[in-house]
């Protein structure tokens, strides 16, 4: 299973941290808007100016947690892509389990094993979902007749000829 649409190994590692990085600054500028409005003081120009400033204050921190988890879990999955020689949905759910661990290492083994449960579950959910979706699509497009023949032009299943021609130059 190739992917085409991403970058070769090196230069995936710099795509994909930039990519979460934008993801975190725009979920994350999205919930603090939202979050700053609510716990702004009473008055539209109170909650915009709370809401403006929770963006500023946290967006750039909760987009930067995205960027190190993006760009560890690329760097990761390059390593095993090279290590193993093939591309496929284990390293994904492999990336996902050590990436968790090592974020949580500073917590102790019991917070990075369970960090590292979570994130191969949750990689191996979406790996799954990916790989249902693109069996689903596949089917879609398949050719219910593999040799092309036009079913109009098939001669009926009871073995009787639809133009009552019987062979042989003769007819019914």
């Amino acid at each position: 299973m190739e992917e085409y649409a991403r970058e070769p190994c090196p230069w995936r590692i710099v795509d994909d941290c930039g990519g979460a990085f934008t993801m975190g600054m725009i979920g994350g500028g999205v919930f603090q808007a939202i979050k700053g409005f609510r716990n702004a003081p009473v008055g539209v120009r109170h909650r915009f100016r709370g809401s403006i400033n929770a963006i500023r204050v946290r967006a750039p921190q909760i987009g930067g947690s995205f960027a190190v988890w993006g760009g560890l879990f690329s760097t990761i999955d390059c390593g095993l892509v090279k290590m193993r020689g093939k591309e496929d949905p284990w390293n994904s759910i492999t990336s996902g389990a050590l990436t968790g661990a090592v974020l949580a290492s500073r917590s102790g083994p019991l917070a990075m094993v369970g960090s590292a449960m979570m994130g191969g579950i949750l990689l191996a959910l979406i790996e799954g979902v990916g790989i249902l979706l693109t069996r689903y699509t596949a089917q879609q497009f398949q050719n219910p007749n593999p040799f092309g023949e036009d079913p109009s032009q098939l001669p009926p299943k009871d073995g009787s000829s639809p133009t009552g021609y019987t062979g042989y130059g003769q007819y019914q």
